[in-house]
């Protein structure tokens, strides 16, 4: 049975400049986890940068502006042209990243046929989780 849709694109990282840097980026989505998507990031550097977010977010960001706080995600232009754009905020600064809305769009519909919206609360192992948290209680 699967339980991870995954996929691999290229982002590009907007400079303040306008310059851009092509970011490998691995989309991860888990059925254990259903409410959330996961994007990681390849940084030469530090290896993979995790960001996880809702994956209602980015349904909604592929139509219309959305989100607030450290996650923002909106779509522009149109037919094969059209980008999405997702902008990451943390203590240590911002990222503009953009790629092509069709791939996320195209990866996001498999999300939604492995765990469709009405049944993401269904998927999640609120049992497991609550016992581990027992388990570390003090």
């Amino acid at each position: 049975m699967i339980s991870c849709i995954d996929d691999l694109l290229h982002m590009e990282l907007v400079s303040p400049t306008g310059e851009r840097v092509v970011v490998p980026t691995h989309l991860l989505y888990r059925a254990q986890d259903p409410l959330s998507v996961e994007f990681l990031f390849d940084d030469i550097v530090r290896g993979p940068v995790p960001w996880i977010f809702a994956r209602e977010l980015l349904a909604a960001g592929m139509l219309t502006p959305s989100g607030d706080g450290d996650v923002h995600v909106w779509p522009t232009g149109t037919g094969p042209q059209a980008l999405l754009h997702l902008v990451l905020s943390s203590p240590h600064g911002s990222a503009h990243l953009t790629t092509a809305l069709a791939a996320v769009e195209r990866w996001l519909r498999r999300t939604y046929q492995l765990v469709p919206a009405d049944r993401e609360t269904e998927a999640l192992d609120l049992e497991t989780s609550l016992i581990q948290l027992l388990d570390q209680a003090p």
